[in-house]
C-alpha cells in the first residue's frame, strides 16, 4: 500500500525530562503534551535512599545532572526541564537557579526545573497565598515551605502524608482528602507537590469545589516546558493553563454566611 500522499510524519518538538530513578508517571507528563511535542526522558542513577532531603540532594548533584542531560544531546531538545520537585527546592532558589546553569551549560538548550517552573506559575496567577500538599515527611515538607517563603510567598495551611517509597501508588480519593485539608479560607491557590504523586484527574475536580486555582507538579513542569516552546499544555479546564477558568475578585463573606461555612477547611 503507499502511503506517501501522506507526506510522512509530522515533524517533531522536542523536549527533554530529566526525572529521578524513581520517577514512575511517564504517561500523565505526555497527557499534558499536544501532538507535535515529544517528551525524551531520561532517569539520574538509582540509589538506595528512601525519599528524604538525602535523597533530593543526591539525585540534584550537578555531575548528575550533567551526565543526564548529556545522553538527551543528541536528540536535539529545544528545552530541557529537571522533573523533580524536593531535587529543585532542597538547595532554595540560589540552588535552583545553580541547577538550571548547569543543566544548560550540559546541554546547550534552555533548561528549566520543577521548583523554578512552580514559582512562574505562582507569578503567573499573582499568588502570594499559598495552601500545599505533599506526600513528603515532616522534614521535606518543611523545605518546601522554606523555599516559597524565600520567594515572598505565605503558607497557610499543609497537609502532608509521611511517605517515604512508592508514591506513585498513591491514589485520587487521598490526594483529594488531603486538598480539603490543607486549604484554609485565607488561601489563593493550592498547589499539590511531588513529580511522583498522581494530580492529573484531579486539578479540575478540586479547582470546582475549592473555588481556587490548583497546580501540581507535573502540570508546572509541562507548562513552564512548553510556554519556552511558545506553545500551551493540553488538558481539561484548569486556571493555569486557561484563562477563562481563573477566579475573578473574590465575593466578601457577609456577617449571616458565617456559620453555613464553618465546616470549610
Amino acid at each position: 500500500m503507499d502511503l506517501s500522499f501522506l507526506g510522512g510524519p509530522r515533524p517533531q518538538r522536542g523536549v527533554g525530562v530529566v526525572a529521578p530513578f524513581d520517577f514512575a508517571l511517564d504517561r500523565e507528563l505526555w497527557r499534558w503534551v499536544p501532538d507535535e511535542i515529544s517528551l525524551h526522558l531520561t532517569r539520574t542513577p538509582y540509589v538506595p535512599v528512601e525519599v528524604s532531603l538525602d535523597l533530593a540532594r543526591l539525585v540534584s548533584e550537578h555531575e548528575t545532572l550533567h551526565d543526564a542531560v548529556r545522553t538527551l544531546h543528541a536528540i536535539t531538545p529545544e528545552v530541557v526541564a529537571y522533573a523533580c520537585t524536593s531535587g529543585s527546592f532542597v538547595g532554595g532558589i540560589a540552588g535552583e537557579r545553580a541547577m538550571c546553569e548547569a543543566m544548560t551549560r550540559a546541554g546547550a538548550v534552555p533548561s528549566l526545573t520543577t521548583s523554578g517552573a512552580l514559582l512562574e506559575a505562582l507569578a503567573e496567577l499573582g499568588i502570594r497565598r499559598l495552601a500545599l500538599v505533599t506526600p513528603y515527611t515532616v522534614s521535606v515538607t518543611r523545605s518546601l515551605e522554606e523555599y516559597v517563603a524565600e520567594a515572598g510567598v505565605t503558607v497557610t495551611g499543609c497537609a502532608f502524608m509521611g511517605l517515604t517509597r512508592h508514591i506513585w501508588k498513591v491514589p485520587y480519593r487521598e490526594v483529594v482528602a488531603m486538598a480539603h485539608k490543607a486549604v484554609r479560607r485565607d488561601a489563593d491557590a493550592l498547589f499539590i507537590s511531588c513529580t511522583n504523586l498522581p494530580t492529573y484527574d484531579v486539578i479540575p475536580q478540586l479547582e470546582a469545589e475549592l473555588r481556587l486555582p490548583v497546580i501540581s507538579a507535573n502540570q508546572v513542569t509541562m507548562w513552564a516546558a512548553l510556554r519556552r516552546l511558545g506553545t500551551r499544555a493540553m488538558g481539561p479546564y484548569q486556571a493555569l493553563i486557561d484563562p477563562a477558568a481563573r477566579p475573578g475578585p473574590l465575593r466578601p463573606v457577609l456577617p449571616d454566611e458565617e456559620q453555613q461555612q464553618e465546616g470549610w477547611t
